[in-house]
């Protein structure tokens, strides 16, 4: 029997659990924080609120756990993925940590765009590059915040800063550092040329480990502020689209997750580097196996269901839409959603989609509304299925997982629209146990990541099993619902 510490770094909380080999996931503990938008399309954090907050779910844990936290043999850490932490030579922040959602660095991507070509970006980084991703980030303070910039010593992925006060030292890891898209996939190192081209210097850039190496102990004066054992193991981790999918038993390939979330994303592991050139989708590194995570992403998944409950039919609860949508047949009778709230990634990469409800007759209710929405979303989340086939990846199973998979309704609405069946994950925290899985690979508390995930990775008992002929009814408005985008695009930015 071993204990092994999670922790997870979100966007908008930490989390964290304690993974007992022999019982599973004993204890989850959790402390939110908040995004800071000092201006309009900035989005900032301070490292230090996350050192606060993870003391303080630690803390947490070792109350309501003494006997396990005091146990523990390793520390796995995941979280947030594409921010720029900036450190000074004492390892102490130089400026507030520029997280995903941040926009301000607009113009930094088009001069990327401008200076590096389609195709050296596809076949190098393998992935579009957005604003609130590190290197266009770096980009905008080089050139806007010029002391700042003079003052860094080394930058970092936000996880990467907890687990630098674990054990004093920074580095980071290829599954994050992918993510900033400044890296070379094929090398999984930096991109030098790219970090000379643009006039970083490299010694910016700490060195960069495989996921499951450790990368230190947890230090004296760590164990005296925390109550962790001094000595204790922490390996490097990895961001949390990876962490995330072996915490739902996607270690090999031939599975889907489709996570529905604020966002919702299809995801899957490739042992092959299955890029798309085109770049629709994205392609990071794994954790596991030199291997590659690969997923499609939509922007408003769940938000969908919020606009729609809290701006639409004012109902108190979720249950209520998923019981409007259930006395309706598939198709909403013609009603088609298009969920472009916030523009739109996968297929389009296009920030400026919008939304759109097609097909609006007299006889739609709340009802027609309600359903529309949920098959909209999935139909936004097949586009990612089929980008993924183009490029080799096929899967007869998809694992749910996040709020999506909390309606019978539409988990029923997506394996129609999939034409997949539909497993339903059965654990709470899957970063937080993915997170415990790397470090008991990287540890040796685990021989292999399917001896890990076939013990600790569990399904409800219903599997969901396509409707035939909801699954042509869908195939027909699918057709319907990719044309709309392509006629209106140019619209949409009226």
């Amino acid at each position: 029997m071993a204990i092994i510490l999670g922790i997870d770094l979100g966007t908008q909380s930490v989390k964290s659990s304690l993974l007992d080999t022999q019982k599973g996931v004993i204890h989850t503990e959790a402390k939110d924080y908040e995004i800071k938008v000092p201006k309009l399309r900035y989005a900032e954090q301070d490292p230090e609120e996350w050192w606060e907050a993870t003391k303080y779910v630690l803390g947490k844990l070792k109350t309501s756990c003494e006997r396990e936290f005091g146990s523990i043999e390793a520390i796995g850490l995941t979280g947030q993925m594409h921010g720029l932490v900036t450190l000074d030579k004492s390892y102490k922040p130089v400026f507030p940590a520029i997280v995903w959602l941040d926009q301000r660095s607009e113009k930094q991507v088009a001069e990327i765009e401008e200076r590096m070509p389609f195709s050296e970006i596809a076949s190098v980084i393998h992935n579009r590059i957005f604003t609130g991703f590190a290197f266009p980030s770096l980009l905008w303070l080089k050139e806007n915040k010029p002391s700042v910039y003079k003052d860094i010593y080394k930058i970092c992925c936000p996880k990467d800063y907890i687990r630098m006060k674990l054990t004093g030292e920074i580095a980071t890891e290829v599954s994050d550092a992918s993510s900033t898209t400044i890296f070379d996939m094929a090398k999984r190192d930096w991109y030098y040329d790219a970090i000379d081209k643009f006039g970083l210097e490299r010694d910016k850039f700490p060195k960069c480990y495989e996921s499951t190496e450790i990368a230190g102990k947890v230090t004296a004066s760590v164990s005296s502020e925390t109550g962790l054992g001094k000595g204790i193991k922490v390996v490097y981790g990895s961001g949390d689209q990876s962490a995330h999918s072996i915490g739902n038993g996607a270690y090999h390939s031939g599975v889907l997750i489709c996570n529905i979330g604020t966002g919702g994303v299809i995801t899957t592991y490739s042992k092959r580097d299955a890029f798309d050139k085109q770049l629709r989708i994205h392609s990071f590194c794994n954790a596991i196996d030199n291997a590659y995570v690969i997923f499609g992403a939509m922007l408003a998944g769940g938000l969908s269901l919020n606009w729609l409950k809290n701006k639409v039919l004012d109902v108190k609860e979720y249950g209520d839409i998923s019981s409007y949508a259930a006395d309706i047949c598939a198709g909403s009778e013609g009603l088609i959603y298009l969920p472009y709230l916030c523009g739109e990634r996968t297929p389009h990469m296009d920030p400026g989609a919008t939304g759109m409800l097609f097909g609006l007759k007299y006889l739609h209710d709340r009802k027609h509304l309600s359903r529309a929405v949920m098959e909209g979303v999935a139909f936004a989340l097949k586009d990612s299925v089929l980008v993924m086939e183009e490029v080799g990846i096929r899967a007869d199973r998809i694992i749910a997982s996040g709020g999506g998979a909390k309606s019978k309704v539409w988990l029923q609405i997506q394996s129609d629209i999939f034409n997949k069946e539909i497993q339903v994950i059965d654990v709470e925290e899957q970063a937080t146990l993915g997170a415990c899985i790397i470090a008991g690979l990287g540890t040796g508390i685990f021989s292999s990541t399917k001896e890990a995930c076939d013990k600790f990775v569990t399904f409800e008992d219903k599997v969901y099993y396509p409707d035939q002929k909801n699954v042509n009814r869908y195939n027909e408005l699918f057709e319907v619902y990719q044309s709309l985008y392509q006629r209106t695009k140019d619209l949409m930015a009226l």
